[in-house]
Order: C-alpha cells, then sequence, then structure tokens
C-alpha cells in the first residue's frame, strides 16, 4: 500500500507542468545558451522591482506604469513564439524580429513619462513623434496579446477600434461622430483612459504583488496544509477525496486568484484519490474545475478583475472582500452538497485511516505557514493600501519560510517563486493594457450608456410580450419591472458567458464594466452588485463548454472527456449561475450596500442556502433514498423559487419541496427497516 505521505504530497513541480500545459498563458518558447538565464533573471528583477516599490514607495504613477509594461511586454515578445511569420534569423533561441520588437515596445512605454512634462501641451494636439509612437504601442500590445492568449481579445479590441474611427458611418443609437487617427492615438496613449489607463495601474500596482504573494506562499508550504486540513476536517467520511477537493480548492483560492492555477495544483492530488474510491474520471474532475473555479471570487485574493472593481467603483478593498464572502460561501456550498449526495447514492467510502493526516501533526507542522496570510488580512483590515497588504505577506511568507524548520524554503525555492510569479503576471498585463484600449474607446464614444440603453430597452420590449400573463397572476407577484431587470441580467449573463469563451476574466470584466454594467445599475441594482453579478457569470465561462478552461486541466489530470467533464463542472457549480440573481434583486446578501439591515441578511442568505441544497439534491437525484425524474423537475422549480428572494415565493417553495423530501425520508426508513428484517 502506498504509505500515506506519499499521496498527499503535493508536487509543486509536478503541478506546474500540467498548468503550462493546460494554460496557453504559460506555453512560453524554448530558450538557449545565455539567454535562458538572462530572461530567468531579468523576471526575478521584476518581481524585485514590484516588491521593492510596494513596501519603500511606488514610483510616479506614469513611470511606474511605464517601467512594468515595458518589461512585461518586451518579456512577452522574448518569450512567446509569434509564430512562422516572425521566423528569421537568432539569438538564443528568439528571433531577431523579436528582440527588436521587444525593444520597440519598450521605448514606446518609457516614450510617454519622457515627454510627461510636456503633455500638458500636446494632449488634444499630438505631433507625428507622439503618433507615430502611440501607433506602434497601439500594434505591439495587440500583437504581445496575441501571442499570449490568443486570436479573441485583439479581435475584439480591433472591432473597438474600428467603432471609434468609423462610428459615423453606423445608423441608430450607436452612431457617433467618429475620430480620425490622430485623436484616437492621442485618447488612448497620451492620456490616462486608455493602454496606461486603469487596468494598467491595478495590474501594476496590486495584482503582480498579490499574484507574487500566492507563488511564495505556494513555495513555503501553506498549499500543502491547506490539504491536509482539509483532509483532517472531511477526509473519514463518504466521498472523503471530493470533500477535500471542495475544502482545499475553498482554502487555496485564498491565495490564488487562478482557476487552472488551483485545478492543477489540488487536482493532482484529489482527481486520483476520488477516482480510486469509485468517482468517475469526469465527476472527479468536474468537482475540482467546480470548486478550483471559485478561487476568483473568494477573499482575500479573488482575482486580478477584483482589484480592477475596486478601482472602477472607488471603494475600499475590504468592502470587496467582506461582499464577497457570502456568495463564495454559497458557491462552495453547492458544490459539497452534490458531492455529498453524489457519495451517497453510489455507496462510496471515505479515505482510509491510515490515508487521513492526523489533526496534530498537521497543526504542529502547518502552522507557520498561515502567519503571512493572518498578516495580510490584518493589514489589509487595518486600513493600508493592497500593495502594502501584499509587501507585508510576501516579506512575512521569506522570513517564515527560512526559520521553519518543517518546511524550509531554500534561495532556490525563492528565485523560482520570484521567477514563476512574473511568468503569471506577463500574459494579464498584456490583457490590462489591451482592454484599456476598449475603456478608452468607451469613453471616447460615450459606448457604455449607448449598450446599455440598447440592453435595457431590448429587456423592456420583451418584458412587455408577457403583459397579458402578468396581468393573470395575483397582483405583486411579478411586476413589469422586475422582469425587465430579470430579462436584462439574462441577457448580460449569457453575454457574459459567451465572451468569457474566448477571453480570460479579468479582460471580460473590463470589457463588460464598461459596456453592460451601466445597463443593470440604470434598473436600479448597486453598482457593487452589478460588477459582481458580471464577475460570477465571467468566471463562470470556466467552467461552461466549449472552452470550460478549468475543466479542461481537471479533464487533463483525470484522463476525462473534457465536453462532458465541462457539463458536470457546470452542473456543480450550479449555484454560482444563481446566487448572482439573488444579490442583484436582494443586494442585503452582500452586506457592504446601502440599506442593509440584519433581518434581510438573515432571510436571503437562509432561504437562498436551504435552495440551494434543495437544487443539488435535485440535480442530483438523491437524498435519503433515489428520486425520480418527475419528482427531480418539482424539486428544481421547487429550488429556484426558494432562492428567489420573496418571502412569498420562498414560501411556495418550500411548500413544494417539504413534502417530497418527507416522503423520500418515509420511504428510505421504510427501505432501511425491510432489510433490516429477518
Amino acid at each position: 500500500m502506498t504509505s500515506p505521505s506519499a499521496r498527499t504530497k503535493l508536487d509543486l513541480d509536478r503541478a506546474a507542468e500540467l498548468e503550462r500545459g493546460a494554460d496557453a498563458e504559460l506555453r512560453f518558447r524554448p530558450l538557449a545558451g545565455f539567454v535562458a538565464p538572462l530572461i530567468s533573471a531579468s523576471l526575478v528583477a521584476l518581481s524585485v522591482f514590484h516588491y521593492y516599490t510596494a513596501g519603500f514607495g511606488i514610483l510616479t504613477e506614469h513611470w511606474h506604469k511605464a517601467i512594468h509594461l515595458a518589461a512585461v511586454l518586451g518579456l512577452i515578445f522574448i518569450m512567446f513564439p509569434g509564430g512562422r511569420i516572425f521566423a528569421g534569423p537568432r539569438i538564443g533561441g528568439v528571433p531577431v524580429v523579436d528582440w527588436l520588437l521587444a525593444g520597440a515596445v519598450a521605448a514606446t512605454a518609457i516614450y510617454l513619462p519622457v515627454i510627461f512634462d510636456d503633455l500638458t501641451f500636446r494632449i488634444g494636439m499630438p505631433n507625428d513623434t507622439d503618433v507615430l509612437m502611440g501607433t506602434l504601442m497601439v500594434v505591439l500590445t495587440l500583437e504581445a496579446t496575441r501571442r499570449s492568449m490568443g486570436w479573441v481579445l485583439p479581435a475584439i479590441v480591433i472591432v473597438f477600434i474600428l467603432y471609434a474611427l468609423y462610428g459615423n458611418l453606423i445608423g441608430g443609437l450607436l452612431a457617433h461622430p467618429g475620430a480620425d487617427w490622430s485623436g484616437f492615438i492621442n485618447h488612448v496613449y497620451l492620456t490616462q483612459e486608455g493602454i496606461f489607463g486603469i487596468p494598467t495601474k491595478v495590474v501594476a500596482t496590486f495584482v503582480f504583488h498579490f499574484v507574487l504573494f500566492g507563488v511564495i506562499a505556494m513555495r513555503m508550504g501553506l498549499g500543502q496544509f491547506f490539504i491536509d486540513l482539509a483532509s483532517v476536517a472531511a477526509g473519514r467520511y463518504a466521498g472523503g477525496p471530493a470533500k477535500v477537493a471542495v475544502l482545499s480548492s475553498a482554502m487555496f483560492g485564498t491565495i490564488s486568484g487562478s482557476s487552472i492555477a488551483n485545478t492543477v495544483t489540488t487536482g493532482s492530488l484529489t482527481i486520483p484519490a476520488m477516482k480510486r474510491i469509485g468517482y468517475k474520471p469526469h465527476f472527479a474532475a468536474g468537482v475540482e474545475a467546480a470548486a478550483s473555479a471559485g478561487g476568483q471570487i473568494t477573499p482575500p485574493i479573488m482575482g486580478a478583475a477584483a482589484f480592477i472593481m475596486i478601482e472602477f467603483l472607488n471603494i475600499p478593498l475590504t468592502t470587496l472582500l467582506v461582499a464577497a464572502a457570502v456568495p463564495a460561501a454559497m458557491h462552495f456550498w453547492g458544490v459539497f452538497v452534490q458531492v455529498h449526495f453524489e457519495a451517497k447514492k453510489l455507496g462510496l467510502r471515505g479515505l482510509e485511516e491510515d490515508e487521513v493526516p492526523k489533526l496534530w501533526p498537521t497543526l504542529r507542522d502547518g502552522w507557520p505557514t498561515v502567519l503571512p496570510l493572518v498578516l495580510l488580512i490584518w493589514v489589509i483590515v487595518d486600513g493600508y493600501t493592497p500593495y502594502m497588504a501584499a509587501f507585508a505577506g510576501i516579506t512575512a511568507c521569506v522570513v517564515v519560510g527560512f526559520v521553519n524548520p518543517r518546511h524550509r524554503l531554500t534561495l532556490r525555492d525563492l528565485w523560482d517563486a520570484l521567477d514563476m510569479g512574473a511568468r503569471y503576471a506577463l500574459a494579464v498585463g498584456a490583457a490590462a493594457a489591451a482592454v484599456g484600449i476598449v475603456v478608452g474607446v468607451v469613453t471616447l464614444t460615450g459606448a457604455g450608456f449607448r449598450i446599455g440603453f440598447m440592453v435595457t430597452q431590448a429587456a423592456a420590449s420583451t418584458a412587455a410580450m408577457f403583459q397579458p400573463l402578468l396581468d393573470i397572476l395575483p397582483a405583486g407577484t411579478v411586476s413589469l419591472q422586475g422582469l425587465t431587470l430579470f430579462l436584462t441580467l439574462v441577457f448580460v449573463a449569457l453575454a457574459c458567458i459567451a465572451m468569457g469563451c474566448g477571453i480570460p476574466t479579468t479582460a471580460l470584466y473590463i470589457v463588460l464594466a464598461a459596456v453592460a454594467a451601466p445597463a443593470v445599475i440604470q434598473l436600479g441594482v448597486p453598482p457593487l452588485a452589478a460588477h459582481l453579478f458580471i464577475l460570477y457569470y465571467g468566471i463562470l465561462a470556466d467552467l461552461t463548454p466549449p472552452v470550460c478552461v478549468a475543466a479542461y486541466a481537471a479533464a487533463g489530470i483525470a484522463g476525462s472527456n473534457p465536453f462532458r467533464t465541462g457539463i458536470t463542472a457546470f452542473r456543480l457549480g450550479s449555484a454560482k449561475a444563481t446566487v448572482p440573481f439573488v444579490f442583484a434583486y436582494a443586494p442585503s446578501m452582500l452586506i457592504m450596500v446601502d440599506g442593509f439591515t440584519l433581518a434581510d441578511f438573515l432571510f436571503v442568505t437562509t432561504t437562498c442556502a436551504f435552495g440551494v441544497l434543495v437544487l443539488g439534491i435535485a440535480l442530483t437525484g438523491y437524498a435519503f433514498t433515489h428520486i425520480g425524474w418527475g419528482a427531480r423537475v418539482v424539486l428544481t422549480l421547487a429550488a429556484l423559487l426558494t432562492i428567489l428572494p420573496s418571502v412569498s415565493m420562498t414560501a411556495a417553495g418550500v411548500a413544494i419541496a417539504t413534502p417530497i423530501l418527507a416522503w423520500n425520508w418515509w420511504v428510505a426508513g421504510r427501505m432501511r427497516r425491510a432489510i433490516a428484517s429477518p
């Protein structure tokens, strides 16, 4: 028998290899000769630069963003292959043309702070050099994004550029006077509304630091502690490895905002264990993918989009972290419920006694590794800037890692962590610069409010078609305004899922926050709830076929069909699809909103948790014993009614679900008595 330690040991190098295979953003070209150590040293230097400035003072904003972009975009041209068109003579495995492009994009980034003192006189009247440098910056940013992420995001940006230039040729509400190329470059390059806008600022001053914290925390043993702790808590019970996957992914999500990184790291241990006790491969992979996709909504790290959100909304990070806590818990509760009932349905066991770590050794060996996370949270709550919190957390990771005898951090580990932290930041840095162009076009043309108005008008027109049906229902059951809001949310959710199939969550959030959030806010939804709604449905695309990148990563570990895994992961993550509608209608779930009352919060949270439980039973087809398809359909309706933040609807849902569950309990008891009878 394999020893427990062999089964539960987290192999970070193996996880990194799996992640590179699943995530296109980490598929770097092989480097040869002196270039490999040179680039590694450059990556480490980039991490050290962000760490140092976080603790000892961010540079003047325009210089800080310029240095960040110059390094990130330049390294992308060296580290990511560009295709056959960029072939030719090579230096260290890198085509000479890519070296030239790296230098050119760095020059265009540094050019802006160099002329910064003259910008007061040049914004609105760029000279020929400004237009040339801006043109190079736009083109090379799109090419860097294509290399690191593929064609979809650059194609979307190009559509927005064409809209900015030729909007005068479009009829209807989307028409605008149009801009010439000089005016367009002026807006997206020389001002703070485009490439050097909020997305780049947030990545350069917040996101990079938290990514680095997560990588170093993993190296110093925090990830292993989370998995061991989850195994202690849930490993012995029915379907133990699946419950360990849910709990460990929830804890791992506190230090990693990447669904793929979460999937391959915890999944490399939990998926084989799930298969070993009897879960089918596609279900085991679906569990890990669904649970891991919660990382981007789990405080305190969340994902890059969360930090951009606080800048868009101009709110403290603590406000967002508190608001996101309950919805994140609902997501993991939804996955946990289905895992539990699936295990009962299949009669699956938990882990053997010798497979489960002991509580005291786990706490004794692992408690020091959690100190940096505690310190990071404390610094955030105490009101310091997010980058100061990250600085404190990183510093604590290094100190604890070097002095902790049970999880000793070596200099090589630290170097690798600094190297990998910068690698993670490259693609998101390019995406931030690219979608900055989209934001610039939106502010230049007013497209956000135009599109928002179109969405709400389409929803209102569709809702009006159901007016005769609404007149039949009892007064106050469903209003025309409520139906309009519901349809608007549905349209926005579908747009999030559709666009999320091709672009990463951060880029998707930025685009839709600019063009779709206004539509939801116009109907009375608080801005925080509207932006979280978009974020949730953008992340849901990680589980939704045909792309479902988290499910693909899990399927690669499980050896299962990726599409079937995606369907299973979407089913397991169903709470993530329903909870956003709850806090859109009842923002009290988010706590940090105007009009919050404890009574509303308790009602909404309790009924939502019960509804998610009933939905999990309906989707699994098992409570105390098997449930037939007819009853499952009725339970699904009851669950959705219960989840709705309405006293009358919730009462109806509970009234429908209770007798079905009571009957199922009675049948299960009768079956047990029949088996026990001689």
